[in-house]
């Protein structure tokens, strides 16, 4: 049996992937902050050389004076600026975006314009050169900006002429695997290459499904593997799998192919969890067998929660008067807007929200859901919505600890009793607080149909199973994103 097993090259996975992005662009961030000092320094010098100049001092004199005169303290502070470069470099770490050379030169453009406009606010509000060097952090954003692409040009280059891009056999051409090949062939940029089916289905045999073919049958399988050069085998079969197959399946995984199931691959590639492609027992093994979060997370979470709540409350404040007045002329009065809405584990709470739409029945608004280009909402209503700015009276249920800055978008009760009836696994969105913003929000835009639904809710369980502190970060960044350029929904 040893003399069989196969040498597979040495292929990382995504996480890993991801694990060797992270420290490279660490590496680079940190680096970019003894650049920046040095040319700060010598940018000083260069200005004292000048002056000593214009009096009259000659070059090397100048020159020698000027690097004993110049003495400057760096504020600590600035040795965090790598923290804050790689949480704007938080989208670059998808497989599909990291294996892209157009998305990550994009991706680090908007993380350079983001840190420089971020500065820049600063700036004007504190209007202190000596604490907030321009140079310095200039300096900074042009290092880091420069290294971070250099390296990531240099990984990219790496991973696609060492053959880490996987070749993908789908073992099974049924319903998930067709699904599988669907998204495959929609993805701009693929991390990996799916090579084909094998099915034991004899009439599908030889045919193309969703511009990927039927190579054979499971018998024909570590033959495949090798004429191909498979390194995943990916199990799209809902129910029972054959004997025969198990067996094949077990001998591939022994020559080191990699085997994993078809939700696994799915979420990788939408970022989404296959409702319609899950056994029964799923949110038992998914919830209960492998998602605990750790204590930490949860206080971390709920200290998040209340910085920002009060955070949002202050902005609230401040701009109460403004938005309350702007409502009032376009549509009357009352400026808020309360519902009743499903929280943690079915608890119901009441949220406030600067009034969007005309003013209605409870039911008529109650029971349906806003549609893009909704006429129930009014012209201050959807620049209220476009900026979000109609949710900050919820800051206070964040206080409350009602809801989370991050999480599912909250219900009505009326609404989540209709879908549950409708969507499988609805109901498990009620297992987190519900969030002021959340993976769903900011991936997909209205829903005006029960499928459209059902997908916001594959982000929304997607969320639930992985939430991790960097993850709610990342959310947080491009919720503020959706803000300055007034896409909210």
């Amino acid at each position: 049996m040893a003399d069989n097993i196969r040498t597979a090259p040495l292929r990382l996975r995504p996480s890993e992937h991801r694990t060797i992005l992270f420290i490279g662009d660490l590496l680079m961030a940190v680096a970019s902050v003894f650049a920046a000092i040095e040319t700060w320094r010598r940018y000083l010098i260069s200005a004292k050389v000048a002056e000593l100049l214009d009096n009259d001092v000659a070059f090397a004199r100048a020159q020698q004076m000027a690097e004993q005169l110049i003495s400057f303290k760096v504020p600590a502070w600035f040795y965090l600026l790598p923290i804050v470069w790689m949480l704007l470099l938080v989208e670059l770490y998808e497989p599909h975006v990291a294996s892209s050379s157009r998305k990550t030169m994009r991706g680090i453009a908007i993380a350079a314009f983001v840190g420089l406009a971020g500065y820049s606010l600063v700036f004007i509000v504190r209007q202190d050169p000596n604490s907030l060097p321009r140079i310095g952090v200039g300096a900074f954003l042009f290092f880091a900006s420069v290294l971070t692409l250099t390296w990531r040009m240099i990984f990219i280059r790496i991973y696609k002429s060492t053959g880490q891009r996987r070749r993908i056999l789908l073992v099974g051409a049924g319903k998930a695997g067709q699904t599988l090949a669907e998204l495959y062939n929609s993805l701009g940029t693929r991390s990996f290459y799916i090579v084909g089916y094998i099915d034991d289905d004899m009439e599908k045999a030889g045919k193309t499904l969703h511009g990927i073919q039927v190579l054979g049958p499971s018998v024909r399988l570590l033959h495949l593997i090798d004429v191909y050069h498979i390194s995943d085998l990916v199990i799209a079969i809902n129910g029972e799998i054959q004997g025969a197959t198990f067996q094949a399946i077990l001998d591939a995984q022994e020559r080191g192919v990699d085997v994993t199931r078809m939700p696994i691959l799915y979420e990788e590639m939408t970022g989404r969890v296959p409702i319609h492609h899950l056994e029964s027992d799923w949110i038992i093994r998914s919830f209960v067998d492998e998602v605990r979060v750790s204590g930490f997370y949860d206080l971390f979470k709920r200290l998040v929660d209340i910085l920002g709540g009060m955070a949002g409350m202050v902005i609230l404040a401040i701009l109460f008067p403004f938005l309350a007045l702007a409502v009032a002329l376009d549509s009357g009065f009352p400026v808020f807007y309360s519902q009743l809405r499903l929280g943690r584990g079915g608890s119901i709470f009441r949220i406030y929200k600067f009034r969007s739409m005309h003013q209605k029945p409870e039911d008529e608004i109650a029971l349906r859901a806003t549609m893009e280009n909704d006429p129930r909402v009014t012209r201050v209503g959807n620049f209220l919505r476009k900026s979000r700015l109609d949710e900050l009276p919820q800051f206070w249920n964040v206080l409350r600890g009602d809801m989370s800055l991050v999480g599912p978008r909250a219900e009505i009760p009326e609404l989540v009793g209709e879908y549950q009836k409708q969507i499988p696994f609805y109901r498990a969105r009620l297992l987190v607080k519900p969030g002021l913003t959340g993976w769903a929000q900011i991936n997909y835009g209205y829903v005006a149909s029960v499928t459209e639904t059902g997908v916001k809710l594959e982000y929304d369980l997607y969320y639930i199973k992985h939430r991790t502190i960097t993850m709610d970060i990342q959310i947080i960044l491009r919720t503020i994103g959706t803000v300055v350029r007034r896409t909210g929904r």
